[in-house]
Parts: C-alpha cells; sequence; structure tokens
C-alpha cells in the first residue's frame, strides 16, 4: 500500500532529479558552446555561418568591410572595438533570431533608403532579447532600429547620425517600434533626426541617456506604463516630446538649451512628473491637453516661457515647483481660471506679495497672467511699450476691475523660497539655435 509519505518522498527524488537534469544540462551546454575566433583579413559572415546556436563569434581589432546576417542566437563581441562597415549599402548588421548579443563593436555605413530603413543593426519582429552594449553606431541613417521584439537592452552606446544630411533626410538614432520591455541605458545619442523615437510600445525603461543635436531628443507616442528618469536632453530643438500616452514615470531629467520646449506633455494622462529641471528654453514645460497628472518639485529656471498651458489642461496636481527668472512664468491660454500649488504652493521669483504671518507662503495670490499678457500675446509689437505708463496702468486697473481680469494660473498661497538651493549653476542657460 502506498501511503502519503511514500508519495511525498517520490516526488522529491523527482524534483532532485529535475534539478540535476537541469543542472546538467546547463554544465553541458556551457561545454558545448564553441568560441569562434576572426581575425583581420578573414571574414566574419563566414563565422556566423559556421557557428551553431549559443556560440561565441569573437572579432579581433581591425577593419571589416562586409555586411552581416545573424539568424542565430549568439554572442558577437569585439575585442578592442574592431570596425564594420556597410559600404554604404543596406542594414550593416541585420538580425532576425533571438538572444542574439553584440558588443564592443563600431558599426557604420550603412545606406540611406528611407522607405528600407537601412540602419546600423537591425533587429527583425521576433528577435526578442537581444543586447546591443559598448558599440559606437556612427554615420548610418537610422542608428538602431527595435521592432515587434520583447526584452530589449540598449546599453552604454554611442550612436551619432548623419551630419552630411539635413535634419529631416537623417534617420532616428534609436527606433522603438512594438516593444515590450526595452530597456535604454546610458547612451549617447547626437547628430540624427530624432533621439530616441518610441511608438506602440509598453513597459520600457528610459534610463541615464544623453541625447543632444538632434530635432527631439525623445519623439515619444503610445506608449503607457514607462519610467524615463536621469536622461539629459540638451541643444536640440525640443527635448522630451511626450504624447498620446499614459502612466509615465518622468523623474530627475535635465532638459536644457532646446530651441523649442524642454519637456512637452500633449494628451498625457495618469502620470507623474516630479524632480525635473528645465533650463533655458524657449518655452520650459509645453502642456497641451493633460489631464489628471502630478507635476511636483521641478526647477523651471531661465527660460522664455516657464510653462507654456493650453487646451484644457486643467485636472493637474501642480505642486511644489520653482519658477525661477522666467522671462515669463506662465502662458495660459484658456476661458477660466486653473488652480495650481493647492498643497505647498509652487515659488514664483516675481510674486511681489508678503508674508505677514511668518509661515513662509504667500499671504496674497499669485496670478501668472493679466489683460495685458494676453493683448501681448495678441500683438506682440506691444512687448516695445510694456514699461510705458499707460500699460503700468492698464495692468493696475484690470486687477481692481474683475471685469477687465484675464483666466490664469492662480497659486493662492505661493511659497516665498525656492525648495532647489542650488538654482542658481541652471542660471546661464540659453536656448540652442543651430542645427
Amino acid at each position: 500500500m502506498v501511503t502519503a509519505m511514500d508519495t511525498a518522498k517520490t516526488t522529491a527524488s523527482f524534483a532532485r532529479a529535475a534539478a540535476l537534469a537541469g543542472l546538467l544540462w546547463m554544465v553541458a551546454s556551457t561545454a558545448w558552446s564553441a568560441v569562434l575566433t576572426v581575425k583581420p583579413g578573414e571574414s566574419i559572415a563566414a563565422a556566423i555561418s559556421a557557428a551553431a546556436p549559443g556560440d561565441t563569434v569573437r572579432v579581433l581589432r581591425g577593419d571589416y568591410p562586409e555586411r552581416l546576417l545573424i539568424d542565430k542566437p549568439l554572442v558577437l563581441q569585439g575585442v578592442d572595438r574592431p570596425t564594420i562597415r556597410g559600404q554604404f549599402s543596406g542594414d550593416v548588421i541585420r538580425v532576425r533570431a533571438s538572444d542574439v548579443t553584440i558588443q564592443g563593436f563600431i558599426v557604420r555605413d550603412s545606406g540611406i533608403e528611407q522607405v528600407e530603413q537601412n540602419a546600423g543593426i537591425y533587429f527583425e519582429p521576433g528577435s526578442d532579447r537581444p543586447k546591443v552594449e559598448d558599440c559606437e553606431v556612427v554615420f548610418n541613417l537610422f542608428g538602431i532600429w527595435l521592432e515587434g521584439l520583447k526584452d530589449a537592452r540598449v546599453s552604454r552606446n554611442v550612436i551619432t547620425g548623419r551630419r552630411d544630411l539635413q535634419s529631416t533626410a537623417r534617420g532616428n538614432g534609436l527606433q522603438v517600434y512594438n516593444v515590450d520591455g526595452a530597456q535604454i541605458i546610458g547612451n549617447n545619442i547626437s547628430f540624427a533626426r530624432d533621439g530616441i523615437y518610441v511608438d506602440v510600445s509598453r513597459n520600457a525603461h528610459f534610463r541615464g541617456n544623453r541625447i543632444h543635436h538632434l530635432r527631439y531628443g525623445t519623439h515619444y507616442m503610445n506608449t503607457n506604463r514607462s519610467t524615463w528618469e536621469d536622461n539629459e536632453s540638451y541643444m536640440n530643438r525640443g527635448g522630451l516630446a511626450l504624447m498620446e500616452v499614459r502612466e509615465l514615470t518622468v523623474r530627475n531629467n535635465r532638459a536644457w538649451g532646446n530651441s523649442d520646449h524642454g519637456i512637452m506633455l500633449r494628451t498625457i494622462q495618469d502620470s507623474i512628473v516630479e524632480d525635473n529641471v528645465v533650463a533655458g528654453n524657449a518655452r520650459g514645460f509645453f502642456i497641451y491637453d493633460a489631464e489628471y497628472n502630478t507635476v511636483r518639485r521641478n526647477l523651471v529656471i531661465r527660460n522664455r516661457i516657464g510653462a507654456h498651458v493650453s487646451a484644457g489642461s486643467g485636472n493637474n496636481k501642480v505642486d511644489g515647483n520653482d519658477f525661477v527668472d522666467n522671462r515669463e512664468q506662465v502662458k495660459y491660454v484658456a476661458s477660466r481660471d486653473v488652480e495650481w500649488g493647492k498643497s505647498e504652493g509652487n515659488y514664483w521669483s516675481n510674486y511681489s506679495g508678503w508674508d505677514q504671518n511668518g509661515d513662509s507662503r504667500g499671504d496674497v495670490p499669485y496670478e501668472a497672467n493679466d489683460v495685458v499678457d494676453r493683448l501681448n500675446w495678441q500683438y506682440p509689437l506691444l512687448k516695445l511699450v510694456l514699461s510705458s505708463p499707460s500699460i503700468q496702468t492698464l495692468r493696475f486697473v484690470a486687477r481692481q476691475f474683475p471685469l477687465l481680469r484675464a483666466p490664469s494660473i492662480v497659486d493662492r498661497q505661493p511659497r516665498m523660497r525656492p525648495l532647489y538651493q542650488d538654482w542658481r549653476k541652471w542660471s546661464d542657460k540659453q536656448p540652442h539655435t543651430g542645427d
């Protein structure tokens, strides 16, 4: 008769046997994996063809003028940074297999056919779990293209586009389309069209990237439940463009010297935007059709416009931010007041109120715009006489008579001191004027 104890012992024996078999399989797989070494004058493509799945193709320093197709799981490893040249035709490396790792190469000279999406490294749909690490991907149309795959990791690469082409004729530095679980970490991307272009993807993490001298540092759409943190986007036309998305965390980024916006929040909901520095841009924040977001503890400094708010962006919690020395703190286009700072209050460097009870909160509300500001937006030549007695009188009269008052961002108890104690180090940033 078989007892419960006998059954338990049998089950445990099977579990131990399965674990041992798995360990032996892993050891055997490692033992069976080969390392194929390619020397200058030899063919990387021939080594890839000869390799078995799971092998490593190790390429020594040298110049290799060839285009590669990787159609099996393997590691392509460069030693002392060998160069693979695509000879200005097609993709330099094209991958159509899962579990492919590319490490330590200079990858350059793809074709420039926009319709064919020529790239330095192109991962076809289904090439799951790819890794590109410590490479220089330079002088290609698109840098790295990821499409229709899962769990990509792109880290510590330098990606530079075709500086000889006009911005609109270039490809993007990193293209992420229909990708689940991308990890984009510690890359330096410049002189492409857009630095990181993301569309129809999910659960992505972008951290520690430097993106500069581009059209948009990031062009990000239709990609929910993702994180942007500790990235630096500078000297572009636009810094971070985050559009048509939900459930983002945008934290500890620095967007400075961009000729249009620092951070664009367009048609975005249920997201947290916190602890970012937005300095020396034409517009610090561009907030358009954005609702149910939390925008807190950001430093918005020395922009031409601190925050441009329009298209019904009313149901957001905007609190604990520092607006310092922006030429115009807020440009607000709407038909009714919107209240910011309900909990902590924001700091406004041009606030002219007072704090009689010493609680570090202003005793009179801060209003970002008045009727003169609206006239100024409608008739830009009015700037020539903004300091005239007549304009100052108009401001005073409008504040006394509510019928003349313009809708505004209102902070009922603004903070008297900024949270950022080191804000001065950002005070010399200016909007970029080049390509």
